[in-house]
């Protein structure tokens, strides 16, 4: 690992270079050992063993574990030339990091004690029942002398209690600098106890901090006001890390300071130390709130009770299992707390998913604060069911609703359901590798101004958008709604967040997502500044009007006296957490909530089972759990492990030949990222750039979503991810025509990509030899493959438009169309009619009429979004892209008997005005 890769500038996921870091230390030390103490060679590792140490500790300091002694015992074993006790010592550090023992283990602790520290963290919990005390860091920042550090971490040990729940350890540091880079590196800080009076510099001597910091926990030391140091820091390890509980000692008035504005992130405040005991109850305290998982904890004591059950669940307990001749194996394979904890009762703390007021309330509740919600609901039905519950809570027959044509299916039948218009909305295609991006900021303004000029403005409730897709193009949320309230100030923004739920403990991530957006435009929007800044933008725009031409490419301000903050986010939680599959969140920020919540209601109900499934609701407390605590290192971890994936893959010698992961500059185009940014990782990139990229352009990718070309391979993405899975246990999601979607989680580990890399070379390798062997016929044959994969690629259609008969207004430039009565004029089988898709008909009826109107939604897997829904009139475009579509899968429609149409007879003089 070279110099430059160990820079704070490139090393943004810390945790996990330092655990590189000390195995390639722990190498270099056995090696030492095996060379003895004398000799060049000897001499030479010893050396490598100095410089690496240095570049460790550089950081070491924002960590409790090695700490100071033991740190100190192996510079001492370094400079006395004792290779065998720097590699004990080191081997020790290194194993124990490995496997989380200083978590759980003394003898981590002590340099002279030895032990094994082969148990990771990462197995399976025991089953003995055994009490296991969750480990976790508080940093302290300190004005104290570096040589009272010691006591002070001496004198929160004597602390400890037995009946404690949690134990901790201490990281003490002595500046602002270096109590931020601390939170940004150290995954185990929960809580951080802010003692005023210390300075802003870190008395390292790290040149590259001050550029590093700047970049991510912006502060400069000359605008902080006198006494006001410590406020800062809390506001900017909020701002970062919203999770930390944060406790201020101060021996200024805290009864005054409590009150302020500037100590609302504060838990709680200090008169400076006079009450150590008190400061440790309340981090415990404070960890215990987000570690309280009230409807799980109910669960599992329900499952200890003997409870004899009469109502229609004849599963629960497991009697009918465990007595089974037939399915005994079920419950072996199952266990029993599955069944022990099922049940369809609502009473004894288990309470109701469709009117919780007990346990499942609170869950909710916890989960609000934890994602940064106004509120949050649970959904059981998956996100299709989610999604379809806040598009009917928002819209009633008539609105307007801009859509990306190419969001999930559950969207448009929320169309259906709740009477809502569709305004469709194009995102930019991705022809190459058919599949579509995300819609440009322009596009959806042209749509808002075409409603404005056409007088349905008022009809616009809401604006529907995936974010971010399922290839990974992210919007730039806080500039989206920005621009689009200052359009129309009342806007809803549904944002469908399926695979971004993981988004809120990612601090790249995050400024990517709904929440984020919305709590920093709340923010933004009541400033002060800001109004300065939009009367500044008011006098020199005046009033907008949809004929001015520079209103597209002018960044636009909403009136803050006018504007509300109405957004609605959705997520799979089971896509990026640790849920059960279905497991979802429906989450608000909606400053009118009070005028949808009698309609959330309705559709909450509508959409979900009497009969939720009690583990379900569990995994989605326990996920929420684990993010509060975990998700921070989690979502860096596997941002940074796809990165690796990236540079892995694409310069590799052999499997670059074949196979590759799309760029940001492949996926997005350059005028909507306007950074220049290319791709992730060096040569072509530092974290700086993708922080400036990720804060300012207009979409980027997400990193943890690669596209793999496999067409350059010969292989189209069904069949590639069938041989992934039947050759190599590899399982993938989503396909292309000439791709797979890779996508890491915070379940995937360092030996789940090295999977991936071994079955791509084992394929190219495989490749190579059937070239070789096959001779110019076979190599002929393979680039044919290719160029039919790579270059023959069909043109991805557009959305035409509404029939006449389904539109309010057939001459507006505006697309919105009444989707719900075209959708019902197929139940009635007299209505419809099948053209087969090759037929002579097909071609004449485009080219003369009466127009093909097309009855239901027509999605093909892939790509996976609507290529036809009800009332929509099919054009030449859209037949030519089904013609050439060669999978297997698409819904809505069967070969056999064709595309089903409404009849013309049924369209002649009809209008469908409103709801039917």
């Amino acid at each position: 690992m070279n110099a430059a890769s160990n820079s704070l500038s490139n090393v943004f996921v810390a945790a996990v270079s330092r655990n590189d870091q000390w195995r390639q230390l722990n190498a270099l030390a056995r090696a030492w050992t095996q060379a003895g103490r004398s000799g060049a060679r000897a001499a030479s590792l010893r050396e490598q063993a100095s410089a690496l140490l240095g570049t460790i500790t550089r950081l070491e300091h924002c960590w409790a574990y090695p700490g100071p002694r033991l740190l100190g015992a192996v510079g001492d074993a370094l400079g006395a030339g004792d290779p065998e006790q720097f590699t004990r010592l080191v081997q020790k550090i290194s194993g124990a990091l490995l496997s989380g023992d200083f978590r759980r283990e003394d003898f981590a602790w002590d340099a002279a004690a030895d032990g094994d520290s082969n148990t990771l963290d990462a197995m399976p919990p025991a089953q003995d029942g055994s009490a296991y005390k969750p480990y976790f860091e508080v940093l302290v920042v300190t004005p104290n002398d570096p040589s009272t550090w010691q006591r002070g971490r001496d004198d929160m040990a004597r602390l400890r209690r037995p009946e404690d729940r949690f134990h901790y350890q201490a990281v003490q540091v002595g500046s602002f600098e270096d109590a931020a880079l601390a939170v940004m590196v150290n995954n185990d800080l929960q809580a951080v106890v802010i003692i005023d009076g210390f300075g802003f510099a870190s008395r390292h001597n790290l040149p590259d901090l001050k550029a590093f910091l700047a970049r991510h926990i912006k502060v400069d030391p000359d605008s902080v006001e006198a006494g006001h140091l410590a406020t800062v820091l809390a506001n900017r390890i909020k701002g970062y890390r919203p999770e930390l509980d944060l406790y201020l000692l101060s021996d200024r008035s805290v009864e005054s300071l409590a009150g302020s504005d500037e100590a609302a992130p504060v838990r709680r405040m200090f008169h400076h130390v006079e009450e150590p005991m008190e400061i440790h109850l309340s981090i415990l305290d404070g960890i215990l709130d987000r570690y309280q998982t009230p409807f799980f904890d109910n669960l599992q004591k329900y499952a200890q009770r003997p409870i004899g059950t009469f109502h229609a669940l004849p599963i629960a307990r497991g009697k009918s299992v465990f007595r089974s001749n037939w399915i005994r194996d079920m419950g072996s394979f199952y266990g029993t707390n599955i069944f022990m904890a099922e049940s369809s009762a609502t009473t004894g703390g288990l309470d109701s998913m469709l009117e919780p007021t007990g346990n499942i309330k609170k869950a909710m509740e916890a989960a609000a604060r934890a994602f940064g919600a106004k509120k949050a609901f649970f959904g059981t039905g998956g996100t299709s069911a989610s999604n379809k519950i806040v598009v009917q809570a928002v819209c009633k027959p008539g609105d307007i609703v801009l859509v990306d044509r190419n969001c999930h299916k559950s969207h448009h039948y929320g169309f259906v359901l709740s009477g809502a218009q569709p305004y469709y909305i194009e995102a930019f295609p991705l022809t190459h590798y058919s599949m579509y991006g995300a819609v440009p900021l322009s596009t959806i303004k042209q749509a808002l101004l075409n409603c404005m000029a056409e007088g349905t403005l008022n009809r616009v409730k809401a604006i529907d958008l995936t974010n971010c897709t399922f290839d990974g193009h992210m919007y730039n949320p806080r500039r989206v709604m920005e621009e689009c309230l200052a359009i129309k100030p009342d806007l809803v923004f549904i944002w469908d967040e399926a695979w971004f739920g993981f988004a809120r403990y990612n601090p790249l991530h995050r400024r990517r997502s709904a929440m984020g957006a919305a709590a920093a435009l709340t923010t933004r929007f009541r400033d002060p500044a800001y109004r300065a800044e939009y009367a500044k933008f008011k006098a020199e725009v005046g009033e907008i009007e949809p004929g001015n031409p520079k209103l597209m490419d002018m960044r636009l301000l909403p009136d803050p006296d006018k504007v509300r903050i109405r957004v609605y986010h959705t997520d799979s939680t089971h896509k990026s957490m640790s849920a059960f599959r279905q497991g979802s969140m429906m989450l608000v920020w909606d400053e009118d909530f009070h005028l949808v919540e009698g309609p959330f209601t309705e559709a909450f109900l509508a959409h979900t089972s009497t009969s939720p499934n009690q583990q379900l609701i569990a995994s989605l407390e326990l996920a929420r759990r684990q993010m509060e605590f975990e998700g921070y290192g989690m979502t860096m971890a596997m941002t940074e492990l796809a990165i690796r994936l990236r540079q892995a893959i694409n310069n590799h010698p052999l499997i670059s030949k074949y196979f590759r992961v799309a760029s940001n500059e492949d996926m997005v185009p350059a005028e909507l990222r306007p950074s220049g940014f290319k791709d992730f990782g060096a040569p072509h990139s530092s974290w700086a750039d993708l922080v400036e990229a990720w804060d300012e352009d207009e979409v980027t990718l997400d990193p943890t979503r690669l596209t793999v070309v496999c067409g350059s391979a010969g292989y189209d993405g069904t069949q590639f991810k069938g041989m992934l899975a039947e050759k190599f246990d590899i399982q993938i999601n989503k396909t292309s025509r000439n791709s797979v979607l890779v996508q890491t989680n915070i379940n995937n580990t360092h030996s789940d990509a090295a999977l991936l890399i071994k079955a791509l070379a084992d394929i190219s390798r495989e490749i190579e030899q059937r070239l070789s062997d096959g001779g110019p016929a076979a190599k002929e044959a393979f680039d044919a493959r290719v160029k039919s994969l790579m270059v023959d690629v069909p043109d991805l259609p557009n959305f035409s438009f509404f029939h006449d008969a389904f539109r309010d207004n057939a001459k507006a430039v505006s697309n919105e169309g009444h989707m719900r009565p075209a959708f019902f004029e197929a139940y009635t089988a007299e209505n419809c009619e099948f053209v087969k898709l090759f037929s002579p008909e097909i071609d004449e009826r485009l080219a003369n009429g009466p127009p093909l109107v097309s009855a239901n939604f027509v999605i093909p897997y892939p790509p996976g979004f609507p290529i036809m829904v009800p009332g929509q009139v099919i054009q030449a475009d859209t037949i030519t892209y089904m013609r050439k579509l060669d999978v297997k899968e698409i819904h809505g429609y069967q070969a056999a008997q064709g595309l089903k149409l409404i009849k013309p007879t049924v369209l002649a003089g009809r209008k469908y005005g409103g709801d039917r």
